[in-house]
């Protein structure tokens, strides 16, 4: 038998037999929830970007910081939902837009501009929102990273999102300890790095940071999984994991790029 003659099954490749159907309900809310998040995030991106209509700086992150912990702090119901969907819509509008003003002199030998630098990307990596920043610099070195980082993490975060899909349940739960730990220490490491001002460490920080999010999509996917299962319909606050994870992710190998086109930049000249 010719195996170009073969029919591929698409049914078979969508099902997922070991995942309950409200399981399976509450997930299509989630990532329905991250599609919004996602146009949400790009709009203030844009606003952030092209139009520079709002810069708030300090007011949009503390805003943003604002909306996340108001929204894990309201509850879950269906009195709510409407409420928390609009929370859920400003935290990520916010997260696009957060403005500082960064460009890619900032990747320049002076060791106080590093500095500068490796400050800004610890915060607000750790705290895991602000796009603008890392979006200005991109746009400083070469635009065209920006759709590069984007399609590569929508690759990344697709691939490792259907590993977790496809997996027997709960085989990706004990990465949990795995990747806190890794946290800590990257962390840690972040932290001391201020006061040592190593770029090759910062460096070090994003790739390993790069494996360390891909895991946390197979985690994260998992766990919420199993949350469900257990009666957590919480698919807002499920999103924000996600959406989360997607935007480290994105920031991450965006800034590595970005280093990348620096140093070949530097080569030519």
């Amino acid at each position: 038998m010719n195996i170009f003659d073969r029919k591929i099954n698409f049914d078979a490749l969508l099902k997922f037999s070991h995942i309950t159907p409200s399981t399976q309900q509450h997930l299509k809310k989630v990532y329905a929830s991250f599609a919004l998040c996602m146009f949400v995030a790009a709009a203030g991106a844009y606003v952030h970007v092209v139009t520079h209509f709002i810069q708030a700086g300090l007011l949009s992150a503390l805003g943003s910081l604002g909306l996340m912990i108001w929204l894990m702090a309201t509850p879950h119901s269906h009195e709510t939902e409407q409420k928390r969907l609009g929370l859920l819509a400003g935290f990520a509008f916010l997260t696009g837009m957060h403005a500082h003003a960064i460009d890619d002199q900032l990747l320049d030998e002076n060791p106080l501009q590093k500095l500068v630098f490796m400050l800004c990307s610890v915060a607000f990596c750790f705290l895991g929102v602000g796009l603008g920043p890392a979006l200005d610099l991109c746009i400083a070195i070469n635009p065209s990273i920006l759709p590069t980082a984007f399609l590569g993490t929508a690759m990344i975060f697709t691939c490792f999102t259907l590993s977790a899909l496809y997996a027997r349940r709960r085989s990706y739960l004990f990465l949990g300890g795995i990747l806190m730990s890794a946290m800590s220490l990257m962390l840690l490491s972040s932290l001391g790095n201020l006061f040592f001002g190593s770029f090759w460490l910062f460096q070090a920080n994003l790739y390993v940071g790069l494996v360390v999010m891909c895991g946390f999509v197979l985690f994260d996917t998992q766990l919420i999984i199993e949350k469900a299962e257990n009666g957590d319909k919480d698919y807002i606050w499920h999103c924000v994991d996600l959406f989360l994870d997607f935007v480290t992710l994105f920031r991450k190998l965006m800034m590595i790029l970005a280093m990348n086109e620096k140093d070949k930049k530097k080569e030519k000249k």
